[in-house]
């Protein structure tokens, strides 16, 4: 029996090691911190539970199709709510869009906002269904370590049509010209590394999974879902040692043969990393093992880190969303500082999030669990003077665009920002989300998920294939099960 050591418990390692457990290897996760889940941890104070990382359940069909591999449902783990509105738009005091589910409503709605653009709305969603289905059907599942498994002439052909080659905000332009409806449509973009302009039109898949789709809430929070997929993982066998720090991999010859943590030393026929990939490759491999240079790190686009506050006030909002979004400034100002000259903003947008809207039990009665979020440049300077300052800024926009007084009731906060992200997870520059998906960072143009020098090391998760977010690492550690079983398969054949 095969030992596999996986580094990391976020999505993706939790994924991989269910697969791989069932399949009869010995899995054991090794987890630095004092809970599973990775980003997608919590935090409780005074009576509030806050997620402390993703807040937005979308594509529910990959936690669906993930939970099936194993005979199982999402309702045999949590409830599934979707949230109507979905979120709600600010881009002023007094005006606001609220983002309906059903699509009678949405059709209503942008011909409100922009007569005549019902028809626009349906194409443009149409090509986005394509796009959508072509990338969760022919692209997503591949492990991208050659240029040659996307050779085909039907996948060429495909390229075409999903449009890799047009920007993002080309296209939105080209169906609608209302700046509401645009920077309602780009509004994705921003977490995807890159200014809509430098983004592939192929990402208006985004907009197929937000408006069709649908923005969903698992009741007890996002960790609910962690629960589950350690549930999953137990029943298939895996162990977890948390509180347990990899510090280094141990490499003879030119295979891995242990991890070394704060805890021991522990062998293992082959590693698997869910945790940050420069950090694996850089810090947890002796220099003639690892996969990239220095320079190559330094070379890569990273989407965005952010600024948290988590806040518990001692009264309820009177016409609070689930999720609001914060476009009352200039949205190509903000993305241009935070992609292409790096600055803390000068005018930021940002996002709130009301959970207790829709789940009452993640406050205290007759209060709320507010989640403030301000996307970043990564790499900047952090410190607690600039985070007051924006929460400054932050607190003060909320109350003038909303007229919802706040300020005075907060009985619980805590900031969470690049410091903590490099503290905690060994994030590259603080970056709170992966790589950028941009044109050059697709596919097999990202960092491999096999090591190029050891043979037997794996990695999965944000910074590889297929990118950023929770149903993406869900995939990763699926896509790199997959390998490590034909790797294994293929030893055991030797």
């Amino acid at each position: 029996m095969y030992k596999i050591a996986i580094i990391g418990s976020g999505f993706s390692s939790l994924s991989a090691a269910a697969i791989l457990a069932r399949e009869g290897f010995e899995v054991t996760i090794y987890e630095k911190n004092d809970q599973p889940g990775g980003r997608a941890r919590t935090w409780e104070s005074g009576g509030f539970c806050f997620d402390m990382g993703p807040s937005w359940y979308w594509m529910p069909e990959v936690f669906e199709n993930y939970f099936a591999l194993f005979g199982k449902k999402v309702s045999d783990y949590y409830r599934l709510v979707r949230i109507d509105p979905s979120y709600r738009v600010w881009f002023a005091k007094n005006d606001a869009i609220d983002v309906p589910a059903g699509m009678a409503e949405l059709e209503q709605l942008f011909e409100a906002v922009e007569p005549g653009s019902t028809p626009s709305l349906k194409k443009f969603l149409e090509e986005a269904a394509y796009k959508y289905r072509v990338s969760m059907q022919d692209y997503v599942f591949r492990p991208s370590l050659s240029i040659l498994e996307f050779l085909e002439p039907r996948l060429l052909i495909q390229a075409l049509r999903i449009e890799l080659l047009t920007s993002m905000r080309k296209h939105v332009r080209k169906y609608f010209k209302d700046p509401r409806l645009v920077s309602l449509l780009e509004f994705p973009v921003l977490f995807l590394g890159a200014t809509p302009q430098n983004t592939p039109a192929m990402y208006s898949l985004m907009n197929y999974a937000d408006l069709v789709l649908g923005t969903w809430y698992p009741m007890g929070g996002m960790h609910q879902v962690v629960n589950a997929m350690v549930s999953v993982a137990a029943a298939q066998g895996v162990k977890f040692r948390l509180n347990t720090a990899v510090k280094h991999i141990v490499v003879t010859g030119d295979k891995a043969s242990a991890i070394e943590t704060d805890q021991g030393i522990f062998q293992a026929d082959l590693v698997l990393s869910g945790a940050d990939y420069e950090h694996t490759d850089q810090q947890l491999l002796a220099g003639k093992f690892r996969g990239y240079s220095t320079r190559y790190w330094e070379s890569r686009t990273l989407s965005p880190s952010c600024l948290i506050f988590y806040l518990g006030i001692n009264k309820k909002l009177s016409d609070a969303r689930h999720h609001q979004l914060f476009f009352d400034q200039d949205f190509g100002r903000h993305a241009h500082e935070i992609y292409e000259q790096p600055v803390w903003p000068s005018k930021p947008l940002f996002y709130v999030s009301c959970s207790s809207v829709t789940d009452p039990g993640v406050a205290p009665a007759g209060c709320e669990n507010l989640f403030f979020l301000m996307p970043l440049a990564p790499g900047l300077p952090d410190n607690d003077e600039l985070r007051e300052k924006y929460f400054e800024i932050m607190i003060t926009r909320f109350e003038t665009v909303t007229g919802e007084r706040i300020r005075d009731s907060i009985m619980v906060k805590r900031s969470y920002a690049l410091n903590d992200f490099t503290t905690d997870y060994h994030s590259f520059k603080g970056n709170a989300y992966g790589l950028a998906n941009t044109l050059l960072q697709t596919a097999f143009l990202k960092p491999k998920m096999r090591s190029k020098k050891v043979k037997n090391l794996f990695y999965t998760g944000q910074l590889t294939v297929p990118g950023p977010g929770v149903p993406p690492a869900i995939i990763s550690g699926q896509v790199a099960a997959k390998e490590v079983i034909r790797y294994l398969k293929g030893k055991q054949r030797e």
